[in-house]
């Protein structure tokens, strides 16, 4: 399979969980729209500007291309999230197992996205 088919699939896969994570909050939407920018940048100049270029994705892709920066309300957002999934793990009875790993990998999850610098642009 050409290279290029490759990270053509990889795009397209990215693509779709991206758009699944916009209906279920417990799938992230912006690191797999990312991947998939970086994909089609490589496999599909076509496909790469479409999302670039989307009215609602694109400036999150164009801000991190640009200096790796995530908007406020985004971080805000992201934030939030990352807190209510943890709080529907305790409400649901989780193990302390996975609680820990949870709490580890969320923390780390957000430290990352709220150390990132603001964008200029509002998102």
């Amino acid at each position: 399979m050409p290279v290029r088919m490759i990270w053509m699939t990889v795009g397209l896969t990215s693509l779709a969980l991206g758009f699944v994570g916009v209906i279920l909050p417990l799938l992230p939407t912006t690191p797999f729209l990312l991947l998939a920018a970086f994909a089609f940048a490589r496999s599909s100049p076509r496909l790469n500007a479409w999302l670039v270029n989307h009215p609602q994705f694109g400036i999150l892709i164009r801000n991190w291309q640009r200096d790796g920066s995530i908007g406020r309300r985004t971080k805000i957002s992201a934030a939030i999230i990352m807190a209510l999934t943890f709080a529907l793990s305790v409400v649901l009875g989780a193990s302390n197992t996975v609680l820990i790993i949870q709490a580890v990998v969320l923390t780390g999850a957000a430290t990352f996205v709220l150390t990132r610098p603001d964008s200029p642009n509002k998102d």
